[in-house]
């Protein structure tokens, strides 16, 4: 009886052990997750920068790039999807256009893999690499 005790401790010990470090070893790296590490919060509009963008876009109502256009708004369904830290989904990438370069050199340089585009009438700082959106600033069109 004493053996059987014996066999039964050392076993769910090793149990134990075994479940513990593959818990551990697997904590952190699970499906999606730090997969954008460098895109966390790091980078984003500043007020100064929206202050920038605004003002461009306010300068050029009249005559505004592709993209920015009224007629160039999102459907619905479409619009609710481009949010911050979201990846953009097929039917948004389809939609991107580059940011003029009047309005590029007004805001700084975009962080590494990351671009200034213009999707469906708003201005999108979007990590081409894995097509993460960074920030949006989105615009009142009236």
């Amino acid at each position: 009886m004493k053996s059987s005790f014996g066999r039964r401790s050392w076993f769910a010990a090793l149990t134990f052990f075994l479940a513990a470090g593959s818990m551990a070893g697997a904590q952190g790296h699970g499906k999606g997750h730090d997969k954008h590490d460098k895109d966390k919060g790091q980078y984003f509009y500043k007020d100064h920068e929206k202050q920038e963008i605004r003002g461009w876009y306010d300068g050029r109502r009249s005559n505004l790039p592709p993209g920015l256009a009224k007629k160039d708004r999102l459907p619905p369904g479409l619009e609710k999807q481009l949010v911050r830290r979201g990846t953009l989904p097929p039917g948004l990438q389809k939609r991107v256009q580059p940011c003029p370069e009047d309005l590029r050199r007004r805001l700084p340089p975009p962080p590494p893999d990351c671009d200034n585009v213009l999707i469906g009438g708003h201005v999108v700082l979007l990590n081409r690499r894995t097509q993460l959106v960074v920030d949006v600033f989105h615009f009142e069109i009236n």
